[in-house]
This record gives C-alpha cells, structure tokens and sequence, in this order.
C-alpha cells in the first residue's frame, strides 16, 4: 500500500513547495480561524502509543520543547496502539475544538476518517511519522523512512562485501513507516547480488516478539549473517535472540531510530552489540515550528511537507555521540 504521503517524499523537493489554506479560505486568509501572538493555543497531539521507545522519545521532546512557547499548551493522548482508542481521542479533540492537531496515526486507514473530519471542520492538522490516506491534512513532518532504510540496505552491502543470508524483521505492516522502510532496505541491498534475504516477517515494533520471531529464524537459517530491523526495540530482541542461539559475532545487527540513554540503539552500538543503528528523527521541533507559523505568525501557506534528516550511528562515531549524551 502506498499513501500520499509516501509518494511525497520519493519525488522532488518541489512537493515541499506545495501550501494548503484552511478549507474553503481565500488564498490571503491564515490557515488558522483564529490566530495572533497574543492568544493561548491548545494543540491536541493524538499519539499513537506510549509502549514504544521511540514514541516515548517524541513526546520528551515536544514537552521539552513546547516550553520555548508560552502560548501553547500541549495535551498528549495516548492511542494505546488501539484504533478504536485513538479514533475516539481525535473526535475529542474535536469537540473540545483544539487549535490544532498533532497525530501520529497507529495505523492508517482506520485513522483517516477521522483526522479527515477534523480537517474539514478547519482545525489545522500536522501529521507525524505515520501517516493517513488522502489530502486531508495541512503538512505531514517526517524523517524519510524509504531513504533511512535504503541508506541502511546500502550499509548492509558493504558489511558483507562477499554476501551472504540477510534476515529483516518488519514494523507493524499496516503502517507507512513499515512499508517504506522494508522497499527502502530491499532497494539498498539490491547493489549487492551476492546478498540473498531468506526471512522476513513482521514484529509490530516489539521486542518480545523481536525475540520471538528471529529465533525461529536463526533456527531455520543458521547461516544468517545480518538481520534489519526496522526499529531499535526490534533490534534489541533480535540481540537477545542471537546471544540465546550463542551466535553472538556471528550476527550483524542493523536497527533503525537511534535513541539515546542507557537502553537506546546508541549505547548498544557503542557496546559492540549492534553493527549499526540509524537516526530517525522526531520532528518534534518541526512541527512545533508549523504550529508557531499557523497559530502565532497567521502564516497563509505552510510546507505541506517537511522532512527532517537522519544520520549512521556506527563503530566510527557511536561512543563519542553516547558520551555526549546521546
């Protein structure tokens, strides 16, 4: 399944360019009904849940953030990776008439409707990460899932100049970043013939299942010389997976997200348990930015789409970056 918002990011940097008025606005009217630096501001942010590491990650750095604007208050709902849940928080934010959404949808066609009537009704929607099917939002923020997980594919190829049996352990699948990051990391190993990728198979996200899962893989495929995950909680089990199959340094880890502190990708890279870890983003500040220009600055048009760059976490760089704090 490919989304708007996938096609997006595989074409030009003009898509960027494109702008969206509030429904039914003349062009010189703000996006925003109601806008001015000196008004308050409530922005409803639809999470899709607060299970995962990286989620987690981005509502530390929106609270963190949201501080450099007092005129914004920030209200986080927790989607509990449960459509019915977060279907049922977005059509709350939309009683309560919120000044502007923030969503990262669980998954996407469950969500559209709903973000999709909230739109229409003139609240300014930024999506985040995950995306919805359709037009109906005002900007989508997001690190370039196809072009991470290509980057990561292209990694992989040279880790293993000689080829060799590659394993990928998949995110939920009905989600865009899933889907963009198993074509992209297919697409970065094809320069590589010698590779040949004899498993893959969604974990959802999860490291129970991570484990679970590339168990079952290694004893299928003992001869597995990498494994891709598609985010650093999957990698982490596929770590515990190799080190219970005794397989530890025989195994390449690759995992996608990068997130700092004692139990993030950077430390495990900088440890010599993964190979390598990949950054992506939050857009945290992105998106508090679009939030500012619509809501404080009445701005008239916003990107209808801002990618955030990513950057390798490996052996070169991982222990001078933890370090640092990260």
């Amino acid at each position: 399944m490919k989304t708007v918002k996938a096609s997006l990011m595989a074409t030009t940097f003009a898509a960027a360019a494109f702008a969206m008025v509030a429904p039914g606005a003349q062009a010189a009217q703000s996006i925003a009904k109601t806008c001015g630096p000196n008004n308050q501001y409530v922005i409803g942010f639809s999470q899709a849940n607060f299970k995962e590491p990286y989620r987690e990650h981005v509502n530390h750095d929106l609270q963190t953030l949201v501080k450099n604007y007092p005129q914004f208050k920030l209200v986080i709902a927790d989607g509990q990776a449960n459509d019915n849940t977060q279907v049922s928080q977005v059509e709350n934010f939309l009683t309560q008439q919120v000044d502007i959404l923030f969503i990262s949808a669980f998954e996407a066609a469950p969500l559209t409707p709903a973000v999709s009537r909230i739109y229409k009704a003139g609240i300014p929607v930024i999506e985040m990460d995950r995306a919805t099917e359709g037009n109906d939002y005002t900007s989508f923020v997001s690190g370039d899932n196809r072009a991470i997980a290509k980057e990561a594919g292209e990694y992989a190829a040279k880790l293993l100049p000689d080829g060799g049996e590659v394993a990928i352990l998949e995110g939920l699948p009905s989600s865009s970043p899933a889907i963009e990051r198993l074509e992209g990391f297919k697409a970065g190993i094809a320069g590589n013939s010698k590779i040949t990728v004899v498993a893959t198979q969604p974990v959802d996200w999860m490291q129970d299942k991570a484990v679970t899962v590339f168990s079952a893989m290694l004893q299928a495929h003992p001869d597995i010389k990498l494994v891709y995950t598609s985010n650093d909680l999957a990698a982490a089990g596929a770590y515990i997976a190799v080190k219970q199959a005794n397989k530890l340094g025989q195994v390449k880890i690759i995992g996608t997200d990068g997130l700092p502190g004692p139990s993030g990708g950077i430390r495990s890279v900088a440890d010599g348990e993964w190979a390598a870890t990949f950054v992506y983003p939050t857009g945290a500040a992105e998106a508090l930015d679009l939030a500012k220009k619509i809501l404080i600055d009445c701005a008239t048009s916003v990107p209808r789409l801002v990618t955030v760059p990513t950057s390798r976490i490996d052996a070169d760089n991982a222990k001078e970056i933890y370090a640092k704090g990260g």
